[in-house]
């Protein structure tokens, strides 16, 4: 995957702000961007800008309140530049926050390209016990979310097709977590969907059918009413079977 131009002048502009406290830059969801790119938004209140930016997270050796504000003058032309605000972390904090967003720094561990130093995580891992606590957690959530959500739709279709297309983005983020904690596949949604239907035992396709809203803006009123059951028992199957899950 290609990094784009305005990643290496990230690069440097952090080497000019921290000089050698500057550690390492590493993007992420290269592929991610990529596939969204031309698309529409795809989270809770996402917007088509923030989708399709890059990330990246910067390890830095010390940090001050100046720096926080040499940063912050040049946000808006990192934005311009297609880039999302970077994530900046001290050396010393990173180790000791993986436990802390295991889901989050499992998926950027993943996907992750680098751009300047050495890479941070080399040498680390995500334990396993902690990835799926963290997945239960998610799905759990998830699954109260659509129910909190059914009941706000009062019986209305098309406030049911927005719960739908709203939700599909994060759930489709947590399959690819599940993926990574069983070894499986979970370079894309799709691939992430097909390993949990086979795990749930699901048929007719309601968890990849989902999985591809993450990409749209809408969908039929008369769809939402058709999929959001099956999609509704797929997500109580998923709690349930993260819950046993053993890691055998």
């Amino acid at each position: 995957m290609h990094i784009p131009d305005a990643v290496h002048g990230l690069a440097r502009d952090l080497a000019e702000i921290f000089g050698g406290r500057f550690e390492s830059l590493i993007a992420y969801g290269l592929s991610a961007a990529a596939a969204g790119a031309g698309r529409e938004p795809h989270g809770h209140g996402a917007t088509h800008a923030a989708a399709s930016q890059t990330h990246s997270l910067a390890v830095v050796g010390t940090l001050t309140r100046a720096d926080l504000d040499a940063c912050a003058r040049r946000v808006e032309a990192w934005h311009d530049a297609g880039l999302a605000t970077p994530l900046l972390l001290l050396a010393r904090e990173l180790e000791d926050s993986l436990d802390a967003f295991p889901l989050e720094f499992g998926a950027i561990m993943a996907d992750r390209m680098l751009v300047a130093g050495r890479d941070p995580f080399d040498g680390l891992t995500v334990d396993a016990a902690d990835l799926r606590r963290a997945c239960e957690v998610q799905a759990r959530s998830h699954l109260l979310h659509l129910r909190e959500g059914c009941l706000e739709a009062r019986g209305r279709s098309d406030a049911l097709s927005v719960l739908i297309v709203r939700s599909a983005g994060p759930f489709a983020a947590l399959l690819k977590s599940i993926a990574r904690l069983e070894g499986a596949d979970a370079r894309d949604a799709g691939a992430a969907g097909r390993h949990a239907e086979r795990r749930l035992d699901v048929a007719g396709g309601i968890v990849t059918d989902v999985v591809a809203l993450a990409h749209v803006s809408e969908m039929s009123s008369d769809e939402a009413t058709r999929i959001f059951p099956r999609y509704l028992d797929a997500v109580e199957r998923l709690v349930a079977y993260v819950d046993g899950w053993s890691g055998k």
